[in-house]
Formats: structure tokens, sequence, C-alpha cells
């Protein structure tokens, strides 16, 4: 599908003159002329850019970026002919990409367009390959695969547990052009005493059991790609023959003489921080070098903002196609999905859906994340636990003060986590500062 954009304008010559130029640059344009014509465009399938005029006939569009009745956009851009410091303002303070002036030069509506053209592209890629997310820090993801996937750069994909290091690795081997299979291998799942025979193949008698010669992965992903995932789980002794095969282009098997030529690309993944496990002496230098040549960062689910609901949805839509039914997520889940940590990313929460679309009897699917593990004394190892009697007050500074501390003192995401706004947050921490200063 071509990139989109809905111009919502009340001059014609205007709305028809950039409808045209981004027709030009391959856009499906929509053009409407007051609030109203635009509520009307509800049916629209999510767009890519809304231009939006701030004086029309029946009131500001300003009205428009919170109006359920307009359809979903990525992202929102003012046009004026007669700005204001007032609108400005407004407009600072609402999700608004820019802030521009008529008359719109051309070039500045080029990049423009340019840029929501290649933000569309990686949507569509990501889309493509069975991934789901709008946030910047999704899009970087995309931008990687779409740099990286054509060369032969060995990748480290490093990301918690969950986040889908898997997809990007098969995303990174779609995109590069190898005509080779795509081999993934958990090499944490395999016992250490096997997992050199299982890379790297035996010859027949090299070991009790071996009756017959075994080609390992890499050999079955000759011209293809091979995913090493759990990379910081192989011993010692298999990263030095790792390194010594990705080094050399060719490998020798177990109990064999012969030099056997591969090219393979290797995509390695883990969900430990490899400079934490280098410091701990599991994961060589070298050899993380030697499989980072370009490193991939996935964000956690917690900080994905907006994409837990749209992945939500993304399941909830597919259950509904695989049994033929119609059934929606409740009101309230918007908040409930927003305030769960998620330590099990988008895994937990694709068996949150279904558990709780299996265990809807109705129409309406209520989502309860998983129960966290507790320690010692039944105590949550992720939560606070108070005692009968505990002030609202104090529950409402452990509470503010634990949030804050999960993530990193970022008061963006514990406003998100809390259900509250970033303004909250100030004013309550500045509201703990005047009451500590006064003891």
């Amino acid at each position: 599908m071509p990139a989109s954009l809905l111009i919502v304008d009340d001059d014609r010559d205007f709305t028809a003159s950039a409808a045209d130029f981004a027709r030009m640059r391959g856009f499906q344009p929509y053009v409407a002329h007051s609030l109203e014509q635009s509520r009307q465009m509800g049916h629209l399938p999510p767009l890519d850019l809304l231009l939006l005029d701030l004086d029309l006939p029946d009131g500001s569009g300003l009205e428009l970026l919170d109006d359920p009745a307009m359809p979903e956009h990525e992202h929102a851009v003012i046009v004026t002919g007669q700005p204001t410091v007032e609108s400005a303002i407004q407009a600072v303070s609402r999700p608004v990409y820019d802030y521009l002036l008529k008359p719109l030069c051309p070039e500045q509506f080029d990049a423009l367009l340019a840029q929501s053209a290649a933000a569309h592209a990686r949507a569509q890629a990501a889309h493509h390959y069975g991934m789901v997310g709008r946030c910047d820090a999704m899009q970087r993801v995309y931008a990687d695969i779409e740099r990286v996937a054509p060369s032969d750069a060995s990748v480290l994909i490093w990301g918690d547990s969950g986040t889908g290091k898997e997809l990007v690795a098969r995303a990174l081997h779609e995109r590069s052009g190898r005509r080779g299979p795509f081999v993934p291998v958990n090499a944490g799942a395999i016992s250490p005493e096997l997992l050199a025979s299982h890379l790297f193949g035996h010859e027949r008698g090299s070991f009790t059991g071996a009756t017959h010669r075994h080609p390992g992965h890499f050999e079955q992903a000759q011209g293809g790609t091979l995913f090493l995932d759990e990379i910081t789980e192989m011993s010692p002794s298999a990263q030095i023959y790792l390194l010594r095969v990705l080094e050399s282009g060719s490998l020798v098997r177990v109990g064999g003489t012969e030099t056997v030529p591969i090219d393979v690309r290797v995509i390695a993944a883990t969900n430990r921080d490899p400079h934490a496990t280098m410091a701990e002496g599991r994961l060589r230098e070298d050899l993380f070098y030697r499989l980072a040549d370009y490193p991939i960062v996935l964000p956690s689910l917690r900080e994905r903002g907006d994409d837990i609901l749209m992945l939500a949805q993304h399941f909830l839509d597919a259950l509904n196609a695989r049994h033929g039914t119609e059934k929606r997520l409740a009101d309230d889940s918007e908040r409930l999905l927003q305030r769960h940590a998620w330590p099990g990313n988008v895994r937990e929460l694709r068996s949150a859906i279904q558990r709780a679309y299996l265990g809807s009897d109705g129409a309406i699917v209520r989502v309860w994340p998983t129960p966290r593990r507790t320690g010692i004394g039944g105590v949550d190892t992720d939560g606070v636990v108070f005692t009968i009697g505990t002030s609202y007050a104090e529950i409402e500074r452990e509470m503010l003060a634990r949030t804050l501390e999960h993530f990193d003192n970022d008061r963006t995401r514990t406003a998100q986590a809390l259900g509250v706004s970033v303004r909250t947050i100030h004013n309550q921490l500045a509201r703990l500062k005047r009451a500590k200063d006064s003891r």
C-alpha cells in the first residue's frame, strides 16, 4: 500500500496543489475542507501524515487531534497562514510533529513527505516480517534491518527475552538476498559436550554413537544464514572454535581432518548485557567484536508506549480470524495494559491475550497479566508490599519512589506506568521535597 496523507484546509487551491504534489511523490492523498468533513474520514486506513490548517470554517483544526472520529495517523503537522503565539503554544502541548507556515516551501513539503514515506516503508517491511510497532525505538530497529541486511556483516541482536530477536534475524535473512536457508539454533539448549558436533558436524566413529557422518548446522546453512541464539551460553572451548570458523571461513568436522569451506552469514543474539558477560569471563571479547560487526538493540515492551495496545489488538485480531469470532478488548484494558511492566515482553503479552480470549465467555475480553513470582514470605519480588494501616500518603510516596527506581528515574515512563501525567509526577516530587525540607 502507498503512503497516505489527509489534507484538512478550507483553501481549495492549496489542498489541490498539495494533493497533486503528494500524489507525484507516490502518496495517496485525501482532502477535507472542514471539521465536519474530516470527521467523516474515520473509515480511512491508518494515515502516515495529517496536514492540518488551524483556521477552518467550523472551528480550530486542533480539535481534530484528539477526536475519536478521525482516522488513526502517524504524524500530525500544523500548516497555517496566520500564526500566533497562542496557537504555537497549543500545538507544542499536543502530539504535533511540526508547525509550518504558509506559503509552504516545496522543498520543505518534499522533505516532510520523504520522511513519512521512509517511515511507511519501514513499517510495511516490518509488517511483512511479522513485527508490529510504530514507536521511535522500533522505527530505529526497522531502519537498522534495511541498512545492514544486504551486507555480509555479522549482526549481534541484544534484547530481553520475548522481545522478538528471532523475528529480527529472520527479517535480516529475508532482506539479505541470500539463497540458502535460515537455520536457527538455540546454543543454550544444547549440552556443551554436544555443541561442537551440532554446529560443525562430525565424522563417523568420532565418538560413541557416531555411526555415520553428520553435517552440522553451519553446513546445513550453506549459502544462507545461521542464527545463534543465547550466544553467551556457549562454553569457552566452543567459542574459540566458532571464532576460528568465522575468521577462516572454513571448518573441520569433529573427528575429521578435511577442511570444509563455508559460505554462511552468522547472526547471533543474547538476552544478557554482552559487556557484563565479557567482564564476567563468560563471553570472549574477540568473539564479541567478530559477531558484533553491527549490533541491533531491541527495546523492552515497557519502553514501547502505545505499541502495547497495538500488539494486544493484533494478537486479538489473529485469534478472532482463526476462530471466526468478533471479540473485543474491555474498555478498561488500555489502562491495565499500559501499567503492567511486562517482564516477559511481547511473548508475555501474547500469552496474556490468548489466556484472556479463551477465558472470556462473551464478546468482551478482559486481560489479566500473569501474576509475578513471589520471594521469601510471599513478597512480590518486583512490587511493593504494604501492611494494614499504612497511610495513603506513605503508600503513594513509596509507590512513586519504587516506580522511579524501576525506570531509572525516567519521569515520562514512570508517569505512563502509574497512569498519570508527567506534570503530576513533577508536582508530587516537588511536594515531597518541600515536606522533607520543612522537617
